[in-house]
């Protein structure tokens, strides 16, 4: 090959756009560190509160600590349910695909269930609210449904994506290109399963 056509070839690899695939990725990546220093800013104003409340109560007095560690098992299988269904997408097994996607929008759907469940007991058997409570710390309850609230739609959210990507695929006859798409879903799930220990973590147990 001659130097020109080296320089021309070279020039040609430079000049190459992203695909329309890598750009998917790259802005499911942007818009995942956006979404992380937002999480990251409410549970580092929850420290702060917390660290200045001089009567904050301790969660697990409070908290249904064993109702919120089985939600957490849940979002974990969820997220594994999410890997075996990237990886039927990737050896076109449409039945394993659309089972395990399923399991994954359930694990969701059940999660949120039980969230609600636990909003209800919290607001009306253990007198938590957004402004007043029975602990003495006002804040406490305002921060708490701030935050899992957030995550619940962030929740909600995955499901509705989870469901649409499950209907696209089908559409599209589960060919190779949705593998990209059930990648990019699978991204956004394990980071909403991810920020989901670290509430649990922050909010539940420390």
């Amino acid at each position: 090959m001659s130097q020109t056509a080296s320089a021309e070839h070279i020039v040609d690899l430079a000049e190459t756009p992203l695909t329309p695939e890598s750009w998917g990725k790259t802005g499911m990546w942007l818009f995942l560190a956006g979404d992380a220093m937002s999480f990251g800013t409410l549970l580092a104003g929850y420290a702060i509160i917390r660290s200045i409340s001089p009567n904050w109560p301790l969660p697990s007095e409070v908290l249904g600590i064993g109702l919120t560690a089985f939600m957490t098992f849940l979002l974990i299988c969820s997220s594994v349910s999410m890997v075996t269904a990237l990886d039927a997408i990737k050896n076109r097994d449409s039945e394993k695909f659309k089972l395990y996607m399923l399991l994954t929008i359930g694990g969701g759907i059940i999660f949120l269930g039980l969230q609600a469940y636990e909003w209800n007991h919290l607001i009306h058997d253990a007198g938590m609210g957004l402004s007043q409570n029975k602990y003495g710390a006002p804040l406490f309850g305002t921060t708490f449904f701030m935050i899992t609230g957030f995550h619940g739609l962030h929740v909600t959210g995955g499901v509705i994506y989870l469901a649409a990507i499950l209907v696209s695929a089908g559409k599209r006859d589960y060919a190779p290109n949705c593998y990209n798409m059930v990648e990019n879903v699978g991204l956004y799930w394990h980071f909403v399963d991810l920020v989901w220990i670290l509430v649990f973590t922050f909010l539940y147990l420390l």
